[in-house]
This record gives structure tokens, C-alpha cells and sequence, in this order.
């Protein structure tokens, strides 16, 4: 236990038959359940967790019959968390690239109350430039910036880091089987959280590399396909948050803007081109272009800023 709460640690894992030893071997003692989530390797992860369950009896395995992404082997286990009455459940990846010497700090927000979700961010260690590698950096930073828009959390930053804690109430508040099942699930699930009212802190912790991880992640094709994500769940905040539940008007701010800028800036460039080989375009024109791209990028900026506002209760306490 730790604080008069009993932890579990969720370890989703897919082919991590040199890395897992160490995940196990290095779990502080005060981890009352670790849960390993084998997402259908096709090498002998699941022999190696086995090995442990005879060592250690806090060791217990899920194993799927077919690969079905990172996130969906996150919410097994959550489930299996809430199951075995866990009152908090860490994720601790099978890679070995999350401290475990990280994990009081990280746990720590939720189990004193402070907190109901708690995220590391690796971004805040001093040497983070030097020790991420700068594609998954930069990837990392788009992302960031544009999960805060799509889930309201605007004071969290670090977005892809999976190393997290929960709280079982706020696991009980969301849909476990709809969470997103790759690895767009830490953005998905900081905008579900956010619907559900749940506060939320960054924790600084050591960026892990180069231990004998191999990533199978391909950075562009990840931020084509967690950006479609958040443009989804951004609407979908909007509609359940502000709409729904209770209306605010910010609503209308974010509609006006998004409707003014884009078609500001495509008239604009229109009339760009048109200058370039056609001719000479009409100052009503330009001035009507500039009116709605500066008008639309007011209205995003009073949304955001009333975002902001709103949501400034769910950073949770220091």
C-alpha cells in the first residue's frame, strides 16, 4: 500500500521478452498488484511474466488473442484494476523506459487526494532536448500543443507519456471499453476525464531511452492519425460540455472562428493567386479577406481564453 491506498501497476506489453525481466524486477515493494497485459507477442514475453508469477504472487497475466493496440491493453487493464478493488492503478509500460524511482511522485497527487489523474512529463527535465530523440520531440510538442485545445487541460503538456496514475473513482467515471485502443488512448482519455470533471496534474519525470527499446511508432503516420483524433474529441468535448451538460457560450466564439479564419484565409490566398496571374484584385475584396481572418482568430483566441478559465479548477492542488 502506499498512503492507505492499494496500488495496482498495468503493464501493457507486446513483444518485450528482453525488457520485461527488468519492469518486474525493479516494481517498488509497496505495489500491491501488477497486472501485465500481453497484447499477442509473438515472442516469449509471456513465458518470461510467468516466470515472475512463480517469484512474485502480485504478478498476474492477461494475454490477447490477437494485437489489438496499446490502449485497448491499457483499458484490460483498468478493468482488472477495478476487479481486484485497487483503489489507484499506475501504467508502467514493458519497455523499461519509465523510472521506477518516478513512480511515488507520479502516484503520489492521486493518492493524497490532491488529484484524480496524474500523467509524467518529460518534457520538464532540464536535458529532455538531448536525451528524446528530436523527431519524437518535435512530434511530441505538435501534439501537446494540440491535445490542450482538444481536451481542456491547458496546463498539461507532454501528452504521448504513459506513465500515469488513476484514481478508481475516476476510472468508474468513463466508458473503459470505448477508450481509444492505439496510441492516441492518453489523448482520448485526458478528454474523457475533462468531460467527466476530473482533475489533472503534470508530474516532471526522467525521459528513459535508449535501454534496448525498439519502436515500432512511425512519427508521421502517428500525427496524422492522433491529430484526426483530437479534431473528434475536441468537437466532441464541445457538444457534451458545453452544449449538453451545461451551455456556455464559448460554443459560439469557437463556431464563429472556425467558420471566419479558414474562409479568410482561402479567400485570401485566392486573391494571392489571382494577383500573381490574373491581375489586379479589388480593395473591398483584400479588406473583406483581412476583416474575417482577423475577426476569426479573435473569436478562437476569446474561446480558448474562456477555455482556459473553465477549466482552471481541474488542475488539481500542489
Amino acid at each position: 500500500m502506499f498512503k492507505d491506498k492499494t496500488i495496482s501497476v498495468v503493464v501493457p506489453a507486446h513483444n518485450e521478452e528482453k525488457l520485461i525481466h527488468k519492469v518486474l524486477q525493479t516494481l517498488p515493494e509497496w505495489v500491491d498488484q501488477v497486472i501485465v497485459i500481453d497484447d499477442h507477442s509473438t515472442d516469449n514475453t509471456s513465458e518470461v511474466v510467468r516466470r515472475h508469477m512463480k517469484e512474485d504472487p502480485r504478478v498476474s497475466l492477461i494475454k490477447h488473442t490477437e494485437n489489438k493496440g496499446v490502449g485497448a491493453a491499457i483499458a484490460s487493464g483498468y478493468k482488472a484494476s477495478l476487479e481486484k478493488k485497487c483503489d489507484i492503478a499506475v501504467v508502467m509500460a514493458g519497455d523499461a523506459q519509465m523510472d521506477p524511482d518516478d513512480m511515488e511522485n507520479v502516484v503520489g497527487p492521486v493518492a493524497e487526494g490532491r488529484a484524480d489523474y496524474s500523467k509524467g512529463n518529460r518534457l520538464f527535465a532540464g536535458k529532455a532536448w538531448d536525451l528524446i530523440p528530436r523527431h519524437r520531440y518535435l512530434g511530441n510538442a505538435v501534439l501537446s500543443l494540440l491535445t490542450k485545445i482538444a481536451s481542456g487541460y491547458w496546463h498539461v503538456a507532454d501528452s504521448q507519456c504513459g506513465y500515469t496514475a488513476i484514481s478508481r473513482d475516476a476510472l468508474e467515471s468513463i466508458e473503459i471499453d470505448k477508450i481509444y485502443p492505439r496510441y492516441g488512448m492518453p489523448n482520448d482519455l485526458l478528454v474523457k476525464l475533462n468531460i467527466a470533471e476530473k482533475r489533472v496534474r503534470d508530474i516532471p519525470i526522467r525521459p528513459v531511452y535508449n535501454v534496448g527499446e525498439v519502436s515500432g511508432i512511425r512519427i508521421s503516420q502517428v500525427v496524422r492519425s492522433i491529430s484526426s483524433l483530437l479534431v473528434r474529441c475536441f468537437f466532441h468535448r464541445l457538444l457534451e460540455k458545453y452544449v449538453i451538460r451545461d451551455f456556455h457560450p464559448l460554443v459560439f466564439f469557437y463556431t464563429f472562428g472556425l467558420f471566419a479564419f479558414p474562409l479568410g484565409m482561402t479567400t485570401g490566398l485566392g486573391l494571392f493567386a489571382y494577383r500573381l496571374f490574373a491581375g489586379p484584385v479589388s480593395a473591398t475584396s483584400a479588406l473583406f479577406s483581412v476583416f474575417l481572418v482577423i475577426s476569426g482568430l479573435q473569436f478562437l483566441l476569446f474561446a480558448m481564453w474562456f477555455d482556459m478559465e473553465s477549466n482552471q479548477k481541474l488542475k488539481g492542488r500542489d
